[in-house]
């Protein structure tokens, strides 16, 4: 989850046109007790290119024990748009892995199946994997790994790692005042925003996006955005902005946060797992640690985000799908060549604590999304984005933070309504 802006709006806008469409109550739905070698046939599976690699001999041996074809196909792009234009076609596959997000806007489109996984199989994941997995009560996918920003520091300019966003300001500015550095922060907005990234500062302000209902699940008529909270927030995060401190900019993106770091010309990036392999292929000496907040406000929260298999409503062999994702997904040697394709902390705790002890990494980026909120499923969160993206941005150049986060909340909830 490098980027959160206007283009993941536009997938979900275009997922959301074609609500209804599908049923996730479908008729075709395998009887209980039927088997998945009797379905036979072949299972194919939808991943993005990286999971794809790793997928492809797993696949082949459950294929094999099964006695079916098993095809692992690559889509680079707009992968959750394909996925149910596909699925209201009869043209989708049988499994679809993505990120847990997607998850309120594929069961609003009846894209995917609720996924059967016994209780015993289910404590052995991360408890947070499972409840960002879980929607209006159904487990709808089985998670594979989680991921979450942190502060990623450059410790020969930065030897601490800071308590506070205060002392991160005072120490980047040192370091610019010094020549060793010419930005104090590196984190990604641009001209439109980047909330995913911001979150954790939002939340130390005191802001929230959505209040939750009595059963936990977040509840969309409760918004945050424009309230009192979520101005206080920004009126805190105003002053680190261009206009303030001028640790954060709009011309640090997601484009060039990571090298601006792997230049040395940033010694502090908030960012994820992602970014790790660049700066271990730069050379930078560097170490994690959880997002400092606010001196005196809540703690900073970055949001948790999981990656999950999904069983497709309108596949053509769903009890196969069923099969494979409640009884090969659960591998533990699965976990970890997903793990290795692309190293984010796997949500199986068997396989998460296989590859810790040879990535220290690992644990520094679950202790810093340990009290993180689970990134919000729920369809009214596609109409978050692009607004609170582009107030933050607005905001951060300047503008007056009430009148432009009271505005973009207005919006907001004129979109869920």
């Amino acid at each position: 989850m490098r980027i959160r802006t206007a283009g993941v709006v536009a997938v979900l806008g275009l997922a959301l046109a074609a609500s209804g469409c599908g049923d996730s109550g479908s008729d075709d739905k395998p009887a209980a007790g039927e088997s998945a070698k009797a379905t036979g046939g072949k299972l194919v599976i939808w991943a993005d290119d990286k999971r794809t690699a790793a997928l492809k001999p797993f696949a082949e041996e459950f294929g094999k024990e099964n006695g079916v074809t098993v095809e692992v196909q690559a889509v680079s792009k707009d992968l959750q748009t394909n996925f149910v234009t596909a699925s209201q076609q009869g043209s989708g596959p049988d499994v679809v892995v993505g990120a847990h997000d997607w998850i309120g806007n594929l069961v609003q489109n009846g894209a995917i199946d609720p996924v059967q996984l016994p209780a015993e199989q289910k404590s052995g994941f991360n408890e947070t994997a499972i409840k960002a997995v879980t929607f209006n009560g159904q487990l709808y996918g089985v998670p594979y790994a989680t991921e979450n920003v942190a502060l990623i520091r450059n410790t020969e300019l930065a030897p601490e790692a800071p308590k506070t966003i205060e002392d991160l300001v005072a120490a980047g500015k040192k370091l610019k005042a010094e020549k060793k550095a010419s930005e104090i922060l590196c984190l990604q907005s641009g001209q439109n925003g980047d909330a995913y990234h911001i979150y954790p500062l939002y939340t130390s302000g005191g802001g929230y996006l959505f209040g939750t209902a009595a059963n936990g699940d977040y509840d969309p008529k409760d918004l945050g955005v424009g309230k009192p909270e979520s101005i206080a927030a920004f009126q805190k995060i105003a002053k680190l902005g261009e206009k303030g401190e001028g640790a954060l900019k709009r011309s640090i993106t997601g484009e060039n946060s990571i090298a601006t770091f792997t230049g040395k010309k940033c010694a502090f990036l908030v960012s994820g797992p992602w970014a790790v392999a660049d700066a271990k292929k730069a050379n930078i000496s560097y170490d994690i640690s959880p997002v400092p907040g606010f001196a005196g406000g809540k703690e900073a929260q970055p949001f948790v985000g999981v990656q999950a298999f999904y069983v497709a409503a309108k596949g053509k062999n769903k009890a196969l799908a069923q099969e494979f994702v409640t009884n090969y997904v659960t591998k533990p040697e699965l976990a970890v060549a997903l793990y290795k394709a692309e190293p984010r902390p796997p949500a199986l705790t068997a396989a998460f604590d296989q590859v810790k002890g040879e990535d220290p990494d690992l644990a520094k980026f679950s202790e810093a999304g340990k009290n993180g909120q689970v990134l919000p499923a729920i369809p009214a969160m596609a109409a978050i984005w692009d607004p609170f993206g582009k107030a933050e941005a607005a905001i951060i150049g300047g503008a007056d933070p009430a009148k432009t986060i009271t505005a973009a909340g207005k919006t907001i909830q004129g979109q869920i309504k």
